[in-house]
């Protein structure tokens, strides 16, 4: 019964994921799409295509698409970093050098400092 909680954090971090990549790569193309003072991208790949599709409005409709995305994007990065931390190996701790210990242990009592 314990596990099912488990299992279903690791599949919202998952889906969390895939949505924030998706969301990035949406952003990247409405902005790609955006006509800016020179023309921009899009006049690249076809000129005024978007507007012909969309309507005479697009420059609006895109201006609050981006604004949608970039707050998705924000939040769901907000999210991932609250929630999404590396796991950590179960690697040793590094080891202690003679040089950086400056008390001599003795069986018998407690820590004598070194004398040098």
């Amino acid at each position: 019964m314990t596990v099912l909680p488990v299992l279903a954090a690791g599949f919202l971090v998952l889906l969390v994921r895939g949505l924030f990549i998706f969301c990035a790569l949406a952003l990247i193309l409405v902005v790609l799409i955006q006509k800016g003072r020179g023309g921009g991208l899009s006049s690249a790949f076809g000129g005024g295509m978007a507007s012909n599709i969309l309507g005479s409005k697009t420059g609006d409709f895109l201006t609050w698409v981006t604004i949608g995305l970039v707050t998705c994007f924000l939040v769901f990065a907000v999210a991932l970093a609250k929630w999404d931390r590396p796991s950590v190996s179960g690697g040793a701790a590094p080891p202690v050098s003679a040089e950086t210990t400056d008390v001599n242990v003795t069986e018998s009592g407690p820590a004598e400092p070194m004398v040098e």
